[in-house]
């Protein structure tokens, strides 16, 4: 299933691949977080239900139009737990695999440090659309831990029906994986912030210095991925179909 070899790390096709990767994830973490900051500023911080709607569909515009940028150049992964699935999966070497997670996460962190660089902290509160745990799930981590499982879970398995399976829709793949980010952060903004992306959860917070229960970030997105990946795979796919993709 996993593929261990180290060689994509020499090659330079990989390398390509990688700065697209970083260059991705910082311009999503920087679109989408600039959206929670900016639309914070317009409603004094509050949130209402047009905020809400503001900040899904930034994150869903983004990445479905940095998805088709960068597919045929990365596969357009943009986020580490879709990495480790792919990688788990056997889609992609272990080489490939860390380059993309280490450029994803550099990417994140640049992408939050130009945020910071160009926001007035004074304006915006400091946590630069950091992840947290909201009202509907109160303090309960375990409940935070769930609603990532869920989220990630629902955009794996759409990745794997628009973007693995050969029979499914291609061509809007990058349409399709938008929606579900947009609508996963509908529902589950209120509830933890809605990362699904590890990534997109380290640069606000390693910036902003906001780490509570940052855990649930890391590993309700790779779980909830795991379990989207797989379930797909094994139901809808046949044995010769995993072979292939």
């Amino acid at each position: 299933m996993m593929k261990w070899s180290l060689d994509e790390i020499s090659k330079p096709a990989a390398w390509r691949s990688a700065a697209a990767e970083l260059l991705a994830t910082g311009l999503f973490v920087f679109l989408g977080t600039g959206a929670v900051v900016a639309s914070g500023v317009v409603t004094g911080d509050e949130m209402n239900a047009a905020r809400l709607a503001v900040i899904a569909l930034a994150h869903g515009l983004a990445i479905m139009l940095l998805v088709a940028a960068t597919a045929n150049i990365s596969g357009g992964h943009i986020n580490p737990a879709v990495t480790i699935v792919m990688w788990f999966t056997g889609r992609i070497t272990t080489g490939k695999a860390i380059l993309y997670v280490a450029a994803q996460l550099i990417g994140a962190i640049i992408g939050s440090l130009l945020l910071v660089t160009v926001v007035n902290s004074e304006l915006e509160g400091g946590t630069l659309g950091a992840h947290a745990l909201g009202p509907v799930v109160g303090s309960s981590a375990g409940s935070g831990f769930l609603v990532e499982i869920i989220l990630t879970f629902a955009l794996l398995f759409v990745i794997f029906a628009v973007a693995v399976h050969k029979t499914g829709l291609a061509a809007y793949a990058p349409a399709a994986i938008g929606l579900v980010v947009l609508v996963d952060i509908m529902v589950g903004l209120p509830m933890t912030g809605a990362s699904m992306n590890p990534a997109r959860s380290l640069g606000p917070a390693l910036v902003s210095g906001e780490w509570a229960n940052h855990w649930i970030y890391w590993a309700g997105p790779i779980v909830g991925g795991l379990l989207g990946g797989l379930v797909y795979s094994y139901l809808f796919m046949s044995k010769q179909e995993r072979k292939e993709t």
